[in-house]
Protein backbone atom coordinates (compact mmCIF):
# COMPACT_ATOMS: atom_id res chain seq x y z
CA UNK A 1 0.00 0.00 0.00
CA UNK A 2 1.59 3.29 -1.09
CA UNK A 3 1.94 6.31 1.14
CA UNK A 4 0.51 9.41 -0.52
CA UNK A 5 3.11 11.45 1.38
CA UNK A 6 5.91 9.85 -0.66
CA UNK A 7 7.22 11.71 -3.68
CA UNK A 8 8.56 9.78 -6.65
CA UNK A 9 12.08 11.15 -7.40
CA UNK A 10 11.73 10.21 -11.07
CA UNK A 11 9.12 12.89 -11.69
CA UNK A 12 9.47 15.26 -8.73
CA UNK A 13 10.98 17.86 -11.07
CA UNK A 14 11.09 18.39 -14.84
CA UNK A 15 11.77 15.02 -16.49
CA UNK A 16 10.95 15.58 -20.17
CA UNK A 17 13.31 16.52 -23.01
CA UNK A 18 14.58 20.07 -22.65
CA UNK A 19 13.90 22.44 -25.53
CA UNK A 20 17.04 22.87 -27.61
CA UNK A 21 18.63 26.19 -26.63
CA UNK A 22 21.94 27.97 -26.45
CA UNK A 23 23.11 31.24 -24.90
CA UNK A 24 26.33 33.18 -25.05
CA UNK A 25 28.44 32.58 -21.94
CA UNK A 26 27.94 33.19 -19.06
CA UNK A 27 24.21 32.99 -19.80
CA UNK A 28 21.19 34.14 -17.82
CA UNK A 29 18.97 31.82 -15.83
CA UNK A 30 15.91 33.98 -16.43
CA UNK A 31 16.16 33.29 -20.18
CA UNK A 32 16.29 29.49 -19.84
CA UNK A 33 13.40 27.21 -20.80
CA UNK A 34 12.38 25.87 -18.37
CA UNK A 35 13.79 28.25 -15.75
CA UNK A 36 15.74 26.23 -13.14
CA UNK A 37 14.12 25.71 -9.75
CA UNK A 38 16.38 27.25 -7.13
CA UNK A 39 13.84 27.11 -4.33
CA UNK A 40 12.40 30.55 -4.98
CA UNK A 41 8.91 29.40 -4.00
CA UNK A 42 9.61 26.07 -2.31
CA UNK A 43 12.54 26.31 0.11
CA UNK A 44 11.38 26.77 3.70
CA UNK A 45 13.93 27.66 6.35
CA UNK A 46 14.12 26.54 9.99
CA UNK A 47 16.53 29.13 11.45
CA UNK A 48 19.57 26.84 11.17
CA UNK A 49 21.93 29.69 10.26
CA UNK A 50 20.53 32.57 12.28
CA UNK A 51 23.03 35.42 12.52
CA UNK A 52 25.61 33.90 10.20
CA UNK A 53 27.39 35.93 7.53
CA UNK A 54 27.95 34.10 4.27
CA UNK A 55 29.67 34.80 0.95
CA UNK A 56 28.56 32.74 -2.08
CA UNK A 57 30.42 32.85 -5.39
CA UNK A 58 28.24 32.28 -8.43
CA UNK A 59 25.26 33.28 -6.29
CA UNK A 60 23.20 34.82 -9.09
CA UNK A 61 21.97 31.60 -10.69
CA UNK A 62 21.95 27.83 -10.53
CA UNK A 63 23.41 26.02 -7.53
CA UNK A 64 24.91 29.19 -6.02
CA UNK A 65 21.55 30.92 -6.24
CA UNK A 66 19.83 27.98 -4.53
CA UNK A 67 22.42 28.12 -1.74
CA UNK A 68 22.04 31.89 -1.32
CA UNK A 69 18.24 31.69 -1.12
CA UNK A 70 18.42 28.85 1.41
CA UNK A 71 21.01 30.67 3.50
CA UNK A 72 18.81 33.76 3.75
CA UNK A 73 15.75 31.70 4.66
CA UNK A 74 17.80 29.99 7.35
CA UNK A 75 18.55 33.39 8.91
CA UNK A 76 21.88 34.43 7.38
CA UNK A 77 22.97 37.67 5.78
CA UNK A 78 24.36 36.87 2.35
CA UNK A 79 26.85 38.40 -0.09
CA UNK A 80 26.92 37.03 -3.63
CA UNK A 81 29.51 37.31 -6.37
CA UNK A 82 28.72 37.09 -10.07
CA UNK A 83 29.85 38.52 -13.41
CA UNK A 84 28.55 41.99 -14.36
CA UNK A 85 26.71 40.44 -17.33
CA UNK A 86 24.67 38.40 -14.85
CA UNK A 87 23.23 41.47 -13.09
CA UNK A 88 19.57 40.72 -13.99
CA UNK A 89 19.77 37.34 -12.26
CA UNK A 90 21.65 38.86 -9.31
CA UNK A 91 18.97 41.52 -8.83
CA UNK A 92 16.37 38.77 -8.47
CA UNK A 93 18.44 37.04 -5.78
CA UNK A 94 18.92 40.32 -3.92
CA UNK A 95 15.16 40.82 -3.81
CA UNK A 96 14.62 37.25 -2.57
CA UNK A 97 17.19 37.67 0.23
CA UNK A 98 15.76 41.02 1.29
CA UNK A 99 12.25 39.56 1.31
CA UNK A 100 13.45 37.44 4.23
CA UNK A 101 14.52 40.57 6.09
CA UNK A 102 18.19 39.72 5.61
CA UNK A 103 21.04 41.82 4.26
CA UNK A 104 21.96 41.19 0.62
CA UNK A 105 25.33 42.35 -0.68
CA UNK A 106 26.07 42.29 -4.42
CA UNK A 107 29.72 42.02 -5.48
CA UNK A 108 30.03 41.84 -9.27
CA UNK A 109 33.41 41.02 -10.73
CA UNK A 110 35.67 38.53 -12.48
CA UNK A 111 37.20 35.75 -10.38
CA UNK A 112 40.04 35.40 -12.89
CA UNK A 113 41.58 38.42 -11.18
CA UNK A 114 43.62 37.80 -8.02
CA UNK A 115 43.03 41.35 -6.79
CA UNK A 116 39.28 41.03 -7.31
CA UNK A 117 39.05 37.57 -5.69
CA UNK A 118 40.79 38.86 -2.58
CA UNK A 119 39.02 42.23 -2.60
CA UNK A 120 35.66 40.48 -2.92
CA UNK A 121 36.21 38.87 0.47
CA UNK A 122 37.19 42.17 2.06
CA UNK A 123 34.06 43.82 0.64
CA UNK A 124 31.87 41.05 2.00
CA UNK A 125 33.47 41.26 5.44
CA UNK A 126 33.03 45.02 5.55
CA UNK A 127 29.41 44.92 4.41
CA UNK A 128 28.36 41.94 6.55
CA UNK A 129 30.40 42.83 9.64
CA UNK A 130 32.40 39.61 9.43
CA UNK A 131 32.38 36.24 7.70
CA UNK A 132 31.35 32.80 8.97
CA UNK A 133 30.87 30.75 5.81
CA UNK A 134 32.57 30.83 2.41
CA UNK A 135 30.61 28.87 -0.21
CA UNK A 136 32.62 28.57 -3.43
CA UNK A 137 30.22 27.59 -6.18
CA UNK A 138 31.20 29.62 -9.28
CA UNK A 139 32.71 27.67 -12.13
CA UNK A 140 33.56 27.75 -15.83
CA UNK A 141 32.65 24.84 -18.11
CA UNK A 142 32.98 24.80 -21.89
CA UNK A 143 32.59 21.59 -23.88
CA UNK A 144 35.28 20.92 -26.51
CA UNK A 145 35.33 17.61 -28.37
CA UNK A 146 38.99 17.61 -29.41
CA UNK A 147 41.87 18.41 -27.05
CA UNK A 148 43.64 20.12 -29.96
CA UNK A 149 40.86 22.71 -30.00
CA UNK A 150 41.18 23.75 -26.35
CA UNK A 151 42.76 27.18 -26.51
CA UNK A 152 45.27 28.44 -24.00
CA UNK A 153 42.79 31.22 -23.18
CA UNK A 154 40.08 28.71 -22.29
CA UNK A 155 42.47 26.50 -20.35
CA UNK A 156 43.81 29.44 -18.38
CA UNK A 157 40.36 30.91 -17.68
CA UNK A 158 38.96 27.58 -16.52
CA UNK A 159 41.78 27.06 -14.05
CA UNK A 160 41.74 30.68 -12.88
CA UNK A 161 38.02 30.60 -12.11
CA UNK A 162 37.73 27.05 -10.82
CA UNK A 163 41.05 26.67 -8.96
CA UNK A 164 43.10 29.85 -8.59
CA UNK A 165 40.21 31.92 -7.28
CA UNK A 166 39.66 29.38 -4.48
CA UNK A 167 43.23 29.85 -3.30
CA UNK A 168 42.98 33.63 -3.54
CA UNK A 169 39.61 34.00 -1.81
CA UNK A 170 40.49 31.60 1.00
CA UNK A 171 43.84 33.31 1.53
CA UNK A 172 41.94 36.57 2.01
CA UNK A 173 39.24 34.98 4.17
CA UNK A 174 41.36 33.16 6.73
CA UNK A 175 42.19 36.27 8.74
CA UNK A 176 38.45 36.86 9.16
CA UNK A 177 37.06 33.35 9.67
CA UNK A 178 36.45 32.49 13.35
CA UNK A 179 36.63 29.08 14.99
CA UNK A 180 33.50 27.25 13.91
CA UNK A 181 33.60 28.73 10.40
CA UNK A 182 32.91 26.61 7.34
CA UNK A 183 34.39 26.58 3.83
CA UNK A 184 32.37 24.73 1.19
CA UNK A 185 33.86 23.98 -2.22
CA UNK A 186 32.04 22.60 -5.26
CA UNK A 187 33.56 19.73 -7.21
CA UNK A 188 31.55 17.54 -9.63
CA UNK A 189 30.81 14.04 -10.78
CA UNK A 190 33.22 15.11 -13.54
CA UNK A 191 35.95 14.91 -10.90
CA UNK A 192 35.33 11.14 -10.75
CA UNK A 193 34.08 10.05 -14.17
CA UNK A 194 35.08 12.76 -16.65
CA UNK A 195 33.35 13.29 -19.97
CA UNK A 196 35.71 13.24 -22.92
CA UNK A 197 34.56 16.71 -24.05
CA UNK A 198 35.17 18.38 -20.66
CA UNK A 199 38.87 17.70 -20.17
CA UNK A 200 39.87 21.07 -18.72
CA UNK A 201 36.76 21.36 -16.52
CA UNK A 202 37.07 17.79 -15.24
CA UNK A 203 40.74 18.36 -14.45
CA UNK A 204 39.85 21.29 -12.21
CA UNK A 205 37.15 19.24 -10.47
CA UNK A 206 39.66 16.47 -9.73
CA UNK A 207 41.94 19.17 -8.30
CA UNK A 208 39.17 20.55 -6.07
CA UNK A 209 38.81 17.12 -4.45
CA UNK A 210 42.46 17.05 -3.41
CA UNK A 211 42.42 20.71 -2.43
CA UNK A 212 39.41 20.18 -0.16
CA UNK A 213 40.81 17.16 1.64
CA UNK A 214 44.24 18.73 2.13
CA UNK A 215 42.91 22.09 3.28
CA UNK A 216 40.52 20.39 5.73
CA UNK A 217 43.49 18.72 7.39
CA UNK A 218 45.43 21.98 7.46
CA UNK A 219 42.62 24.06 8.98
CA UNK A 220 41.20 21.52 11.43
CA UNK A 221 43.46 22.75 14.28
CA UNK A 222 41.99 26.24 13.71
CA UNK A 223 38.44 24.92 14.18
CA UNK A 224 37.56 25.65 10.54
CA UNK A 225 35.81 22.92 8.56
CA UNK A 226 36.28 22.34 4.81
CA UNK A 227 33.96 20.12 2.78
CA UNK A 228 32.79 19.78 -0.81
CA UNK A 229 29.68 18.94 -2.79
CA UNK A 230 29.85 16.98 -6.05
CA UNK A 231 26.82 17.68 -8.25
CA UNK A 232 25.83 15.45 -11.11
CA UNK A 233 23.94 16.80 -14.14
CA UNK A 234 22.08 19.84 -12.78
CA UNK A 235 19.98 22.19 -14.94
CA UNK A 236 21.80 25.55 -14.81
CA UNK A 237 22.86 28.35 -17.11
CA UNK A 238 26.30 26.71 -17.25
CA UNK A 239 24.85 23.96 -19.44
CA UNK A 240 23.12 26.14 -22.05
CA UNK A 241 26.01 28.60 -22.44
CA UNK A 242 28.58 26.16 -23.80
CA UNK A 243 28.83 23.65 -20.97
CA UNK A 244 27.04 21.09 -23.13
CA UNK A 245 26.92 20.78 -26.92
CA UNK A 246 23.64 22.22 -28.21
CA UNK A 247 22.58 18.81 -29.55
CA UNK A 248 22.98 17.28 -26.07
CA UNK A 249 20.66 19.73 -24.30
CA UNK A 250 17.32 17.93 -24.95
CA UNK A 251 18.40 14.72 -23.19
CA UNK A 252 20.59 16.40 -20.57
CA UNK A 253 20.60 14.41 -17.33
CA UNK A 254 18.62 11.46 -18.65
CA UNK A 255 21.68 9.19 -18.44
CA UNK A 256 21.51 9.32 -14.63
CA UNK A 257 19.83 6.35 -12.91
CA UNK A 258 17.00 8.68 -11.87
CA UNK A 259 16.50 9.51 -15.58
CA UNK A 260 16.43 13.30 -15.27
CA UNK A 261 18.58 16.33 -14.56
CA UNK A 262 18.73 17.64 -11.02
CA UNK A 263 17.38 21.05 -10.10
CA UNK A 264 19.57 23.47 -8.09
CA UNK A 265 17.15 23.44 -5.13
CA UNK A 266 17.94 19.76 -4.64
CA UNK A 267 21.44 20.72 -3.47
CA UNK A 268 20.38 23.55 -1.14
CA UNK A 269 19.92 21.39 1.95
CA UNK A 270 23.48 20.07 1.72
CA UNK A 271 24.94 23.57 1.42
CA UNK A 272 22.92 24.50 4.52
CA UNK A 273 23.97 21.38 6.44
CA UNK A 274 27.68 21.92 5.79
CA UNK A 275 27.38 25.57 6.84
CA UNK A 276 25.59 24.70 10.07
CA UNK A 277 26.70 23.46 13.48
CA UNK A 278 24.96 20.17 12.69
CA UNK A 279 28.04 19.36 10.60
CA UNK A 280 30.59 20.34 13.26
CA UNK A 281 32.09 16.83 13.24
CA UNK A 282 32.30 16.81 9.45
CA UNK A 283 35.41 17.97 7.58
CA UNK A 284 37.37 16.78 4.56
CA UNK A 285 34.28 15.10 3.09
CA UNK A 286 32.77 15.15 -0.39
CA UNK A 287 29.03 14.65 -0.81
CA UNK A 288 27.63 13.47 -4.14
CA UNK A 289 24.23 14.68 -5.32
CA UNK A 290 24.21 13.02 -8.69
CA UNK A 291 20.88 11.38 -9.45
CA UNK A 292 22.46 8.02 -8.75
CA UNK A 293 25.69 8.35 -10.78
CA UNK A 294 28.36 6.77 -8.54
CA UNK A 295 31.36 8.71 -7.32
CA UNK A 296 34.08 6.21 -8.14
Amino acid sequence: MSNEQNINPLNQYYNDDFPKQQQKAPGLQKDMNPVPDCGETSYVGTSQLKGKRILVTGGDSGIGRAAAIAYAREGADVAINYLPEEQPDADEVKALIEAEGKKAVLIPGDLRSESFSKGMVDKAVEALGGLDVLALVAGKQQAVTNIEDITTEQLTSTFEINIYSMFWSIQAALKHLPKGASIITTTSVQGYTPSSNLLDYASTKYAIRGFTIGLADQLAPKGIRVNSIAPGPVWTALQVSGGQPADAIPEFGQQAPLKRAGQPVELADMYVYLASEKANYVTGQIYGITGGIPLS
